[in-house]
């Protein structure tokens, strides 16, 4: 029996992955490198302490620590969702659905909390979430389930009654790994991709989640 709904946040309630990028790549080249479409795939769904220290290995940089590249980054993306972000398609519907069904709520991000509390508070979301977690508080972000477990805790859930929506590849292996069911609106970058398999639902929106699809996994 579902008891609650767990969101990750960036891509999937906003459409933030191309500001993450565009911060990214600025920084990338005010430390001396280009970012590559290798490099942004790869990192996609990690901490961004865990995404800059990626790239340190690969671009070694002096004078400024992966901390400070890692603050600059969130700050910038804060400004970034402020002044161009975009709400994904279908989130007043899954909200909608999730309170008509007397859900308990959480995110269950890899951003910063202040990110996240920076960018729900800019959409006007907060008022939908019961508790918000950052993996910057676990040792391992996602793949990790460890963010996922502990937003199930702090909603007083059991995990096998607990539901996930992700859209990248990492965040779809934490909510299995959680052994939580999962549903997967994935990035742009990931349509059609047969990873995608792992997940139990695969939407185009979160706006395609319906009654139907409740069924299918509220067993």
């Amino acid at each position: 029996m579902i008891e609650a709904a767990i969101f990750d946040m960036d891509g999937l309630l906003v459409d933030s992955m191309p500001l993450w990028r565009e911060a990214q790549r600025e920084m990338g080249v005010s430390l001396g490198f280009n970012l590559t479409a290798e490099d942004e795939k790869a990192t996609m769904g990690l901490r961004e302490d865990e995404t800059v220290e990626y790239w340190y290995h690969r671009h070694p940089w002096t004078g400024r620590s992966i901390k400070d590249v890692e603050n600059e980054i969130v700050s910038r993306v804060i400004e970034l969702v402020k002044a161009k972000g975009k709400e994904r398609e279908g989130v007043g519907d899954i909200m909608r659905f999730v309170k008509d069904k007397k859900l308990k709520t959480a995110v269950a991000s890899s951003s910063p909390i202040r990110l996240i509390r920076a960018t729900l508070e800019h959409f006007q979301l907060e008022k939908y979430f019961d508790e918000l977690y950052s993996a910057e508080f676990e040792p391992y972000g996602k793949p990790h389930p460890a963010v996922y477990i502990t937003a199930a805790k702090m909603l007083d859930v059991p995990i096998r009654n607990c539901i996930a929506f992700e859209d990248s590849l990492y965040g779809i292996l934490a909510v299995k790994a959680a052994k939580m069911k999962c549903v997967c609106v994935p990035d742009e970058a990931l349509r059609g991709s047969h990873t995608l398999s792992i997940a139990d639902i695969v939407l185009p929106t979160l706006g395609h989640f319906n009654d139907d699809v409740w069924k299918q996994l509220d067993v």
